[in-house]
């Protein structure tokens, strides 16, 4: 019998990975949400119909969308709500954000940035590459082909806009973006969200000392006391506040720690309607669990408000319930509250 000669350097077999329909690799015991299976000749069609009124709302290559919205913006945004169309989901992101635009009045200005400048943040996006979405095919290979996509882009950025440079939380909205546009694309619609195209602007998330998540913290303590006065008294009584769970929600719009079909239906959301959402969802989350959340003791609240039981992620139940939450006044009203604060001096002490 002839002995085969190994080779030290040949690979042994491929193992093939399982994972999700969105690319994560997953756990062998870990949960089934998101794994693919085989759909109903229903489901088949249903979302076949679905895709064909999305195409022809968006026309070829969006060239009918603005008229549409116009049109029959309660249309979009019910839609919107519904879910975007997973095949068509980047380009209708960029349609709803403004980045089309901006790309389009911009020609090689990004290849201009990631070729040709240099960034002061450089080695700490290097640090971080690895540590955003280290569980998806695509950022998994070190130095691979998503790591370099996402460097680029958050590099360009930091560049683009120096005051605001490198955070960490950037990764994941950059990371996000990169799994449903090319680099170029991504990095406008980055600039979009920090620059404010459409919506209120992010960049001052990011910040020295993070003033807009500070603001939005404010709103949203004050928020919970409002629609869920037993709840935020029992916060208030176990010294419970929103910098202890919530800040990550605002920084990266729940894509760090939260199920991704999830994020992504916020994602949706978010980009047509703006911030309010993360209000609405945070506080739809709160209230879903309030009965039991009411009754735990500091150290096991801290543990449940990072960690929502799998019921509390189903889109179709918690988005609902987040949609029949009214916010828009009272977050007019806060701000105004909180930069009346922010403006006040300091009282000077009681002198004995």
């Amino acid at each position: 019998m002839e002995s085969k000669v190994v080779d030290e350097n040949e690979e042994g077999p491929i193992v093939p990975m399982r994972v999700d329909r969105f690319g994560f690799v997953k756990q062998e015991h870990g949960p089934t949400e998101g794994l693919a299976r085989s759909r109903s000749a229903f489901e088949y069609q249903r979302d076949e119909r679905r895709i064909r009124k999305w195409r022809k709302m968006i026309g070829v290559g969006g060239s009918d969308w603005k008229q549409y919205v116009r049109r029959k913006p309660h249309v979009v945004k019910r839609r919107i709500r519904k879910g975007i169309p997973d095949c068509l989901r980047g380009l209708v992101w960029q349609l709803i954000s403004g980045s089309r635009d901006l790309l389009l009045l911009n020609p090689g200005v990004y290849e201009q940035l990631v070729i040709y400048e240099t960034s002061a943040s450089e080695l700490d996006i290097i640090r971080d590459i690895s540590r955003t979405f280290p569980s998806h095919v695509f950022f998994q290979q070190r130095h691979g082909p998503g790591q370099r996509s996402l460097y680029n882009v958050l590099k360009a950025y930091s560049v683009f806009d120096r005051d605001v440079g490198y955070v960490q939380g950037m990764g994941f909205v950059a990371g996000l973006l990169l799994l449903y546009m090319s680099e170029e694309d991504a990095f406008w619609l980055l600039v979009a969200l920090l620059k404010g195209a459409v919506h209120t602007p992010m960049e001052g998330m990011y910040l020295v000392g993070l003033p807009l998540v500070q603001q939005y913290l404010f709103q949203f303590d004050h928020l919970v006391k409002e629609h869920m006065p037993k709840l935020g008294e029992h916060f208030a009584q176990e010294m419970i506040n929103p910098s202890m769970y919530a800040s990550q929600w605002f920084i990266t719009v729940f894509s760090y720690s939260f199920p991704f079909h999830l994020a992504l239906r916020i994602w949706d959301v978010f980009l047509f309607e703006g911030v309010k959402v993360v209000f609405k969802v945070g506080l739809a989350l709160l209230k879903y669990c309030h009965d039991d959340l009411v009754k735990m003791p500091f150290e096991k609240l801290i543990h449940a408000l990072r960690n929502f039981p799998e019921d509390a992620m189903n889109p179709d139940i918690l988005l609902p319930m987040a949609f029949s939450i009214k916010v828009s006044k009272n977050l007019v009203e806060l701000k105004q509250e909180y930069e009346q604060q922010r403006l006040k001096p300091p009282e000077s002490p009681v002198k004995q």
